[in-house]
Order: C-alpha cells, then structure tokens, then sequence
C-alpha cells in the first residue's frame, strides 16, 4: 500500500535538495526525498501522549486493573500538508506502556485528509514506525504497521489506532506549530 500511495505522487513535487538520497537504490528514493520534504518545509508539532484502552472482551477485569491505561508521555515531529490535502508526518515519541515501561516509537505517518467546513478536518491512512518494548524482545527495537484515523480543527488533531495483537486502542493528540 505505502509503495502505492508513493508511486501515484508524483516525483516532481518532491525536493531536490536530499543529495544523500541520490546514492540509494530508486524504490528508496522516493520516501527519503518525501522525508527530506517533510522535515525542512513542514510545521514542526508536539505530540502528547494519551489514552491505551485495552479491550474488555479480550482481557479478564483482574488483568485489565493491572494495566496502565493513560500513557503518558510526548515527542516531537514535523508534518506537511501535500498540494491534495493529505497529511504526511514524521515523529519521535515516548511514553509509558501498559506495563509502566517506556516504549519508544519513531515513525512515518500519512493520511487523506477530508476537509469541511471552517478548518474541521477527518483523516485515515497509516503509519509505518520502529519501536521497542520491554516484554517484547527485550527491548530490541522491530518496525510496526497501523492504521491511523484522526479528527482535526486548526492545529489540533487526534489520533487513534488499533493495536491488534495487544487489542488496544491507543489515542494520542497532536499540537502544529
């Protein structure tokens, strides 16, 4: 899907500048330039960590009490808006999992973006990350996959996704400016 979505923009809206990208092979060259983009003409954002609500038809109530469901914690990231309206992002977060272990993630995200009236946006798409945990391979960082759905209204947005392995919906914010 991501090489899809990559191949139907075309590659002249992308920058020249990202020589570093020139040397990689050309189905890489592509997201290198976007993130390139991303990163030297997007808004920078802070995101903020926030709710992991772990699914009751999954877990048994002894198990759920023993979860931490507000993950607190942030990052940092940069985002753009392409000449269609879809979201594009880049970001770096942390924030305690279920356990009250830090989880690192560091990621790409995109969407289509549907715009109503005023400045209300709705948007779903994915994001591909890197990310570590304690209880999975002790912390030995693997890549991910998720959907990813948002509401907006001006610089303010929220995430949510679904973690199907852990059965988890996890919803984050995300502040632009």
């Amino acid at each position: 899907m991501a090489f899809a979505v990559a191949t139907a923009v075309s590659a002249a809206t992308l920058p020249t500048t990202a020589t570093a990208c020139d040397s990689m092979p050309s189905w890489v060259q592509f997201g290198c330039n976007r993130a390139d983009q991303i990163w030297t003409e997007g808004n920078s954002d802070l995101y903020l960590s926030g709710w992991a609500w772990h699914n009751r038809n999954h877990y048994a109530p002894s198990t759920i009490s023993r979860f931490r469901e507000f993950a607190v914690g942030g990052g940092y990231g940069r985002s753009l808006y392409d000449s269609d309206g879809d979201w594009h992002g880049v970001y770096a977060m942390a924030f305690l999992d279920s356990h009250s272990n830090v989880q690192p993630v560091a990621g790409y995200g995109y969407q289509y973006v549907g715009h109503f009236a005023g400045d209300f946006r709705l948007g779903a798409g994915y994001t591909l990350f890197v990310t570590a945990r304690k209880d999975m391979m002790h912390y030995i960082p693997f890549p991910a996959a998720l959907p990813l759905v948002s509401m907006g209204y001006k610089q303010a947005n929220i995430y949510a996704t679904y973690i199907p392995g852990g059965n988890v919906l996890y919803m984050f914010a995300r502040w632009s400016f």
